[in-house]
């Protein structure tokens, strides 16, 4: 069958068509998206504004659109961070619903980390072992292991790489608030990293997320033209001797780096303080980049369920 999955993320909305058949790799189609930046259209008590109300609706009356005219078969819309986490979440929804009829879905944080381990988990296979993923999102950082396809232990943290741009990163930061900005990440990560830590040896850990993607072609990845079966890594050692040019450079300096989009350009330095925290507290040498993440996620649970249902 022929899906559309229509992912409101906190910097990008994407429309990704795929052809999902049981037992095979989900085949893309098309794809469509635009830049809405919704981390950053939060007003000061958390409500997503009306600029951002109306450019997210806009955005699903075009995806829409878009669905049907790539013969579409079904819509599945979930929303994550930066919807789930403002406080008018429900009116928003309520009236991108009421102006294009599309009913967007807000996925929970450990939801989101548990279908972007099923996505990596299938991507590796069952010769990863115990694995470990980590995914860097403009709103939440996700962290879910485990050595089954449904992770042992998931969950989110509000350490996305646009929140944190847009709370810590005004300016170009000093050496004592990039510290206390440091220190703040980490106690974060570390407050549960024994979720993680108590549950096994990892065999193998990945990262997913454009930005982690956008770091690890900074510390020399192969570029995206060259495939997804290209294995990618981001080494801690290599991200370590970045973070302090990053600091010295500024935005357009940034966007010039391989791998980095002038709208994301900003938050390429708190995603790199967020990344090496997590490879620090956690005590890995490096990062495998995986091309599968959350919607790969969304379409592979879908699958397996319609699997079922034809097969009973």
């Amino acid at each position: 069958m022929r899906l559309g999955v229509l992912d409101i993320g906190s910097n990008t909305g994407h429309l990704l068509v795929v052809d999902a058949h049981g037992g095979s790799a989900p085949m893309p189609a098309y794809s469509y998206k635009e830049p809405l930046r919704l981390a950053e259209h939060l007003d000061e008590a958390g409500d997503v504004s009306a600029t951002g109300i109306d450019a997210l609706t806009t955005f699903t009356g075009h995806a829409l659109a878009v669905a049907e005219e790539k013969g579409c078969e079904e819509l599945l819309g979930f929303a994550t961070s930066a919807v789930r986490d403002a406080g008018n979440s429900e009116q928003v929804l309520d009236h991108v619903a009421e102006r294009t009829g599309v009913r967007i879905a807000v996925l929970p944080g450990e939801d989101e980390a548990r279908l972007t381990f099923l996505a990596v988990r299938r991507w590796f296979g069952w010769s990863a072992g115990r694995l470990a993923v980590f995914d860097i999102g403009g709103g939440s950082l996700e962290i879910a292991a485990g050595t089954d396809e449904r992770p042992d232990v998931a969950w989110s943290l509000p350490l996305g790489a646009a929140r944190l741009a847009r709370s810590e990163f005004v300016a170009r930061p000093d050496e004592e608030h990039l510290r206390a900005v440091r220190r703040r990440i980490r106690t974060e990560i570390a407050r549960d990293a024994g979720h993680l830590l108590r549950v096994g040896t990892t065999h193998r850990a990945a990262a997913t997320s454009k930005t982690f993607r956008s770091l690890a072609r900074i510390c020399g990845a192969a570029s995206s033209d060259e495939g997804p079966l290209v294995a990618r890594m981001l080494p801690l050692t290599e991200l370590r001797g970045w973070i302090p040019k990053l600091v010295e450079m500024t935005p357009e300096e940034v966007a010039g780096l391989p791998g980095v989009s002038p709208s994301r350009s900003h938050q390429i330095l708190p995603g790199a303080l967020v990344a090496e925290a997590c490879m620090d507290i956690f005590d890995l040498a490096e990062l495998e980049i995986c091309p599968w993440a959350l919607r790969e996620g969304v379409i592979l649970e879908r699958i397996d369920k319609l699997s079922v249902t034809e097969g009973a």
